[in-house]
C-alpha cells in the first residue's frame, strides 16, 4: 500500500501502535475491564523490533504485578491519599531496580500509580483484573509487532551508508581547504563532523534492529548478503571518520610543501569526494596517480624528518605535513576496499538476476 505523500510522516509503528491500542481497547471493553491500564502497556510494548517486544514482554510482565500489588497495599492502608501515590511510585521504582526489572519500572510506576483510584474495597479482583490488563496489552502488542507490517531496515541502512558517504566526503574536501589555507578547523565543520558520528552510531543500531528480526521472519538468503555487504561499508565508513577527526583536530600550521604539492594534495582529496559521491565508489586512474605522487611525498617528508632531527635536540617524529599525507593515503586504503566490496557486490547480484532470468527461461520453456 503506497502512503499518500503528505501523510508519509506516518511509519509503520504509528500503525502498528493505533492497532494495538484499538485491538486492546477492544477486548477490554468486551471483558468489561478497564481499558486504560491495558493501553498503556500496549503502547509502550511497540518496540522497533518483535524480538524486543516479546523479550521485554517478560519484564514487564512481573513489574506490572509489583506495581499493581504496592497500588492494592497502599489502598489497603492509607486509602485514596498522597501518600499512596508517593508510596506506590517509590516502592515500585525501588522493587524493580532491585529485581533488575529496569525495561518495566515505567509502565509499571504509571499504571499501579493510576489503579489506586480505582481499587475500593475490591481488593483482590481489583489485583488480578490489573494483571489481566496488563496481559492483554503485552499479548497484543507482541502479535500485532510480529505479525503486522514486519520492519525492514535493509533500505534505510543502505541508502543511509550512501548519504554518509557523501557528508564525508564534504567534510574532508571541506578541512582539506583549511588545512592548506592554514585555518582552524571551523566550529560549524566540528559541528558537522559530530552529525556524522552520530549518524553512524544510528545506522549501527538499525543494522542491530535488523539483525533480531530476522530471527522470526525468515530473510532471503540474498538479504542476507546485500546486508553483510552494506555492514562491511558501514564499518569502513567508521574507520574513514577516525581519518577524518584526526585532520579536523590537527592545528593550524604553516605548511612548507609549495603550491604544486599542495595542489597535488588537494586533488587527491578531490578526488576521494567524488569516489564518495559515486553510486558504485569507482576509483578512476587519475586518482592512482595522485597517490603514486603521495607515497612519494610521504616518503620525502620522512627523510626530511630524519635530517631535521639530527640538526635539532627537539624530536618531532611526525611534522603536520606527515601527518595530512599519513592520513590521507590511510583514508585511500580504506576507500580502495570500499570500491572493491562494492564490485563483489554488484557482481553477486549479477549472478543472482542471471540466475533468475535462467530459470524463468526454464519455466516459460517447459510451459
Amino acid at each position: 500500500m503506497k502512503i499518500p505523500k503528505r501523510f508519509r510522516f506516518i511509519g509503520g509503528r504509528i500503525v502498528k501502535t493505533g492497532l494495538a491500542v484499538f485491538i486492546t481497547a477492544l477486548i477490554c471493553h468486551l471483558l468489561n475491564w478497564p481499558a486504560m491500564f491495558a493501553v498503556i502497556t500496549a503502547i509502550v510494548t511497540i518496540e522497533p523490533t518483535a524480538a524486543d517486544s516479546i523479550k521485554k514482554a517478560f519484564v514487564r510482565f512481573p513489574a506490572s504485578a509489583i506495581g499493581a500489588g504496592f497500588s492494592v497495599l497502599a489502598t489497603f492502608l492509607f486509602g485514596d491519599r498522597p501518600i499512596s501515590y508517593a508510596f506506590v511510585a517509590v516502592a515500585t521504582i525501588i522493587s524493580c531496580h532491585k529485581l533488575k526489572l529496569h525495561d518495566g519500572t515505567l509502565v509499571a510506576t504509571l499504571t499501579g500509580v493510576a489503579m489506586i483510584s480505582t481499587v475500593h474495597d475490591e481488593y483482590l479482583s481489583s489485583f488480578f483484573i490489573r494483571l489481566g490488563t496488563t496481559c492483554t496489552g503485552l499479548i497484543v502488542s507482541s502479535l500485532v509487532n510480529f505479525l503486522v507490517m514486519p520492519p525492514k531496515y535493509s533500505l534505510t541502512i543502505s541508502q543511509g551508508i550512501r548519504t554518509l558517504y557523501m557528508m564525508a566526503g564534504d567534510i574532508l574536501n571541506k578541512r582539506g581547504t583549511e588545512i592548506l589555507q592554514e585555518q582552524a578547523s571551523d566550529k560549524e565543520l566540528r559541528n558537522t563532523f559530530y552529525h556524522l558520528v552520530q549518524e553512524i552510531e544510528k545506522t549501527e543500531t538499525l543494522c542491530t534492529y535488523q539483525k533480531r528480526e530476522w530471527k522470526f521472519h525468515r530473510p532471503k538468503r540474498i538479504e542476507i548478503q546485500n546486508f553483510l555487504y552494506e555492514y562491511k561499508k558501514l564499518n569502513i565508513l567508521r574507520q574513514v571518520t577516525y581519518h577524518i577527526g584526526n585532520l579536523i583536530y590537527l592545528p593550524s600550521h604553516h605548511f612548507t610543501l609549495g603550491p604544486s604539492k599542495c595542489n597535488v594534495i588537494m586533488d587527491t582529496i578531490h578526488s576521494i569526494r567524488s569516489i564518495y559521491y559515486d553510486p558504485n565508489f569507482t576509483i578512476k586512474k587519475r586518482h592512482y596517480e595522485n597517490i603514486d605522487t603521495m607515497k612519494e611525498l610521504f616518503s620525502a617528508q620522512k627523510s626530511f624528518m630524519k635530517i631535521e632531527m639530527a640538526k635539532s635536540e627537539h624530536l618531532q617524529y611526525f611534522s603536520s605535513e606527515t601527518v595530512v599525507i599519513y592520513e590521507l593515503l590511510s583514508i585511500h586504503e580504506l576507500t580502495e576496499e570500499l570500491s572493491k566490496t562494492k564490485i563483489l557486490q554488484l557482481k553477486r547480484l549479477k549472478r543472482k538476476s542471471g540466475s533468475l532470468i535462467e530459470n524463468e527461461r526454464e519455466m516459460s520453456y517447459h510451459d
